[in-house]
């Protein structure tokens, strides 16, 4: 088994590589955002559910008569509990729940950034998730020895891509060797 460091794949992504046998994760790109000897944490970046209202969204989460307006994708964080809500987003953002993960990149699991959003006040970059992709202790040091997966280095260019269509291909050819 390859062993990688607790925290060093925290603000990389993991690409699929091309033999990944696992529908759920075939050519997706993932951002690490949690990784220590307890598992590892993702989201999924090229995977979206669809395009939506902002405004009906954030009433969706509770948040009564938003003056926010335009349309947002709301994206398929990963198999792992979907009824649980992410923001990945720039770091001109920072709330109770809110930590910086790599680059340009931070992210929010509390209410308040969807408040900050609401009233225009929100990180000006950002992606809300629901799900999340999980490993236990060493799987993902599994997966990663047996070449499911790639590493890459990741900023908020690669976080924030709009084209998700073409994104694993673009992270793929960044993509060094697996851990």
């Amino acid at each position: 088994m390859v062993e990688a460091a607790a925290d060093e794949l925290v603000g990389q992504v993991l690409v699929a590589s091309p033999q990944m046998s696992d529908p759920r994760f075939a050519g997706t790109v993932i951002y690490i955002v949690a990784h220590d000897r307890n598992g590892a944490m993702g989201l999924v970046l090229n995977r979206s559910f669809g395009e939506g209202s902002l405004k009906e969204l954030l009433r969706g989460f509770g948040i009564e008569n938003p003056p926010a307006d335009g349309i947002i994708q709301l994206q398929y964080g990963g198999p792992v509990d979907g009824s649980r809500g992410f923001v990945l987003h720039s770091p001109d953002f920072s709330g109770a729940g809110t930590r910086l993960i790599g680059k340009g990149v931070a992210l929010s699991s509390g209410f308040d950034v969807l408040r900050a959003i609401a009233s225009g006040k929100g990180p000006q970059q950002r992606r809300i998730y629901l799900g999340y992709a999980g490993w236990g202790p060493g799987q993902l040091e599994e997966e990663l020895g047996r070449d499911d997966w790639m590493t890459a280095p990741a900023d908020s260019a690669v976080v924030f891509d709009e084209d998700l269509a073409t994104l694993w291909e673009t992270a793929r050819k960044g993509a060094g060797r697996s851990l």
